[in-house]
């Protein structure tokens, strides 16, 4: 219909040279829920391979980052497990680094725009809010100054402000919050250092403690090898009870093995008794000698751990011509080495042969647990033959074994025994009657010395002489060795501790040369009472004898109080061997009926004296 209400009428139909075409208007399609859709025109829409490629180079980028941001943290971890302390500059470079890596990382740019769009949305403050809140401030600040404030210079503050804001740099809350954390962790970088460096000192503290403690379990495994050595040398005691009682070759033999079975420290009171071998039968006494120069020698591999330990190189490293498996003797503390050695002489540089004596591998715990062995001995004999006379007896011969193995243990001590060497070579200069070899270098367990070419041990010099020869040499060798004690023992106020035969090198031109100086007897306040004992027993005066052996023991306060029965101890044990007393009277006919036999009896008299105190609980000081 028509605006009048008319109806509309179709519309005429169009001449044309063709065949006629009207156009007829159709009627409109109500759709419902049930039927086909309206199609809409699709919107314009990035192709799929665009959008895919998107997705993979963010995932890259962002794989990428987080890996770098992982790096970042490499310094700071590489200074907390460094075993040093750390610096103020070395904390504050390493969170620098991780922090560098996290303003780069691409997570914090989707922070950043998610804070334009809280921004624009003007849920958190944005730039227009902070603007007005500044003019705001600045409004209050001219209406209530009490000055009036000229309008050059809020103009001028103005133009100030728009500058600063034509060209704004707003920080996303990503970047804000690592600023502010940033702040925070400068403030406390001197707290955190202390922090750090108190955990890399409990650190290093808790595994110095854990070392140790393997340590000490080490030594305990060790020792527990030690024991069981000793308890397995303990089979030769049955074959040495079943052998002829006078067959001194055969128990000379067995007791050998058992000796070098025990270890060092039975090895080396085998050198003590071998040194006193008057007292033994000849056999014994003779395979007894050999341990003064035939001990079983350290393998080549304790050898070079020796030079590692003590120098961080083998022993190839400083001599030509070195074999760690071939020493040239070997004691019970340690080995002797020969080897070529370069030196300086007038600008030139020559090779000479030296000496090297390397000391065994836990050689302090086969002393203690020989020591124990000893003591266990001794109080188990308490438990299967008690007696109330024995017990005083055995108790002293156990405090009088910890004071002889003390005297051992000083000989373990190789910067000890290098500064007696020292001191000693120092005074053998320009002496004819004896010499001591220049030491050149010392460490915890090597010294190196000079070698003495023409030299050899006193027993070896004895062999190689004619029998119609010896007596005389031995007399000269007796004379220079005595004069050199007493020299020792007068002019320095120390002599050397053991001058067995193997401590005596001799010279082809008959030379006395003192080596082994680890054993060194400081005679300073003692000198009197030895020299009162040894009287005493060669006159056999038992006053005299207890009050030297009282003021040479232990516990002389004691002592002192029991001397009636320290003189008794002494009066019968003279009596038994038959040394009667010498005074003035009788001093030349005694020694004239006794001879040769009565002087050596009162020289077994002064080892008897000492021994039988400890009947009476009465323990001498090493001396």
């Amino acid at each position: 219909m028509s605006e009048r209400g008319t109806p509309a009428l179709p519309p005429k139909p169009v001449k044309s040279s063709g065949p006629a075409v009207v156009t007829v208007p159709l009627p409109k399609l109500e759709t419902r829920p049930d039927s086909i859709p309206e199609i809409s025109p699709a919107p314009v829409s990035v192709p799929i391979t665009t959008q895919v490629r998107g997705v993979v180079r963010e995932i890259a980028t962002l794989g990428i980052s987080t890996v770098r941001l992982t790096r970042g943290f490499a310094p700071l971890l590489a200074m907390l497990t460094d075993e040093q302390d750390s610096s103020q500059e070395d904390l504050e470079a390493a969170i620098d680094r991780i922090f560098e890596a996290l303003y780069v990382h691409p997570l914090l740019k989707h922070t950043g725009r998610l804070t334009q769009a809280l921004r624009r949305r003007r849920l958190i403050p944005d730039q227009q809010s902070t603007e007005d809140l500044i003019r705001f401030v600045v409004e209050q600040a001219v209406a209530r100054s009490p000055m009036p404030v000229p309008d050059a210079l809020i103009n001028e503050f103005w133009n100030f402000f728009n500058e600063l804001f034509e060209a704004p740099e707003l920080k996303g809350l990503g970047e804000m919050s690592l600023d502010m954390v940033r702040l925070v962790l400068r403030t406390y970088e001197p707290l955190l250092l202390e922090i750090v460096n108190l955990l890399k000192a409990g650190r290093r503290f808790n595994q110095w403690q854990l070392n140790e403690l393997l340590k000490r379990a080490a030594q305990v495994k060790a020792d527990a090898a030690i024991v069981r050595r000793q308890i397995r040398a303990l089979r030769y005691i049955k074959p040495f009870f079943a052998a002829d009682p006078k067959d001194y070759k055969a128990q000379a033999q067995i007791i050998a093995r058992m000796v070098n079975e025990f270890g060092p420290f039975f090895v080396k009171m085998a050198q003590v008794a071998a040194a006193n071998a008057d007292f033994l039968p000849e056999e014994i006494a003779r395979e007894l000698m050999v341990f003064h120069e035939d001990v079983a020698p350290m393998t080549a591999d304790e050898v070079r751990a020796a030079f590692v330990e003590c120098y961080g190189k083998p022993p190839e490293k400083f001599y030509l011509g070195f074999e760690a498996d071939k020493p040239l003797k070997s004691g019970s503390i340690g080995s002797v080495y020969l080897a070529k050695k370069p030196f300086l002489e007038d600008g030139r540089e020559v090779l000479r042969p030296v000496i090297i004596k390397v000391g065994r591998h836990n050689i302090d715990r086969e002393f203690a647990i020989g020591k124990l062995v000893i003591g266990l001995a001794i109080m188990s004999t308490q438990y299967w033959a008690p007696h109330s006379k024995l017990a005083p007896f055995l108790r002293a011969m156990q405090e009088q074994v910890d004071e002889f193995v003390a005297g051992f243990i000083e000989e373990l001590d190789f910067d000890a025994e290098a500064e007696n060497h020292l001191r000693f070579y120092q005074r053998s200069l320009g002496r004819r009657a004896w010499r001591v070899p220049e030491l050149y270098s010392s460490s915890r367990r090597i010294l190196e010395m000079e070698y003495l070419g023409d030299a050899v041990s006193l027993s070896r010099a004895l062999t190689r002489l004619p029998k119609r020869e010896r007596r005389s040499f031995q007399l000269k060798i007796v004379e220079q060795l005595s004069y050199t004690v007493l020299y020792h023992a007068f002019a320095f106020r120390e002599i050397h501790g053991d001058l067995h035969p193997g401590n005596l090198m001799i010279g082809a031109d008959g030379s006395l040369n003192l080596i082994d100086w680890g054993n060194v007897v400081d005679l300073h306040g003692k000198w009197g009472p030895v020299w009162d004992y040894l009287a005493g027993a060669i006159l056999a005066d038992t006053d005299l004898l207890a009050d030297a052996l009282i003021r040479i023991s232990t516990h002389p306060d004691e002592n002192r109080a029991r001397r009636d029965e320290i003189r008794a101890a002494l009066d019968d044990t003279l009596r038994k061997k038959g040394v009667t007393a010498l005074t003035r009277r009788s001093f030349v006919g005694e020694l004239r009926a006794g001879g040769i036999a009565g002087l050596h009896r009162r020289g077994q008299a002064v080892l008897q004296l000492m021994a039988n105190t400890q009947q009476t609980g009465m323990v001498l000081k090493r001396v």
